[in-house]
């Protein structure tokens, strides 16, 4: 194990990627992921320990007009009680709700979440619904520097993302989908919480005459990152909601996957789930434009 040297709590944004740019660092806000990973082995400790949960500038829900911008030390419990997110991104907090029991739920970020890049993240499937993008900083030639990446872009494999080592994810972006569209998500485990999900779905469209557009579906835990179902979604572009469109965009689902075999359930059991929680999902839709 990697000796600690060093333990910081910056204040400040300016003070985190100071840190982060002048030594190796392992940083963290709520450890709900960090601490079981570091005693498990699965992560190991760097020389310096950054504490970023003090930095008020990354909390908070706040909205410009049809644009939301979340803080990256956001709990899950603030989204699931959020009243704006419930009127304007329910699907987002129907993912809160599903997310582990209320001791964690007041302790795990969404910038954790997001960056410890499990296929299986609660959070992610609706984010990626949303077309999120994240906010990075870094330090870059004594300034603060950001950049934004779309969510569908930042993962590269499971625990791996596309920050660098001298950045910070500080928010998360997206905008009001309006009104007329209509989402849902479903996490399928063996506990309806304190379980990894063997599957999740984010999926929403608006219809209008009676056409489905604006299609989004996003998979969790049914591929080596989040996915976006972009298949599927094409599939969906522009058609009627009828039977043979249901059968036909959920075995589109089934086959745009690419699940592992694991303790929690088989490839084939994945594909089988997607399916049918795709199909239950656009009755879902269209019994709500009913």
């Amino acid at each position: 194990m990697t000796a600690i040297e060093k333990y910081a709590v910056p204040r400040t944004l300016e003070e985190a990627t100071e840190l982060l740019s002048e030594n190796e660092c392992l940083m963290f806000a709520g450890s709900t992921d960090v601490l079981p990973q570091t005693r498990s082995g699965k992560r190991g400790f760097k020389p310096a320990l950054v504490n970023i949960k003090r930095i008020d500038a990354l909390r908070g829900i706040e909205r410009e007009g049809r644009s939301f911008r979340l803080g990256a030390l956001t709990t899950v419990t603030e989204i699931l009680e959020s009243e704006l997110l419930k009127e304007h991104a329910p699907v987002l907090v129907d993912a809160a709700d599903s997310f582990a029991c209320g001791q964690l739920r007041n302790t795990a970020t969404l910038g954790g979440n997001l960056c410890n890049a499990s296929p299986a993240g609660d959070l992610i499937p609706p984010l990626l619904l949303l077309d999120a993008e994240v906010e990075l900083a870094s330090r870059s030639g004594g300034k603060l520097a950001r950049r934004r990446l779309p969510l569908r872009d930042f993962f590269l494999g499971p625990g791996k993302t596309r920050l660098e080592p001298t950045e910070v994810l500080t928010h998360v972006h997206f905008d009001a989908p309006g009104e007329s569209f209509v989402a849902s998500f479903r996490k399928f485990g063996t506990r309806p919480a304190m379980d990894i999900a063997v599957v999740s779905i984010a999926l929403g469209c608006a219809i209008q005459d009676g056409v489905v557009t604006r299609a989004r579906v996003a998979f969790g835990a049914a591929a080596p990152t989040p996915l976006r179902g972009l298949r599927t979604e094409a599939f969906l572009e522009g058609r009627t909601l009828d039977e043979e469109t249901l059968v036909a965009a959920a075995a589109t689902a089934r086959e745009e996957i690419h699940p592992i075999s694991d303790v929690r359930g088989s490839a084939w059991y994945r594909r089988e789930l997607v399916q049918t929680l795709t199909e239950r999902l656009l009755r879902h839709v269209a019994r709500a434009e009913d």
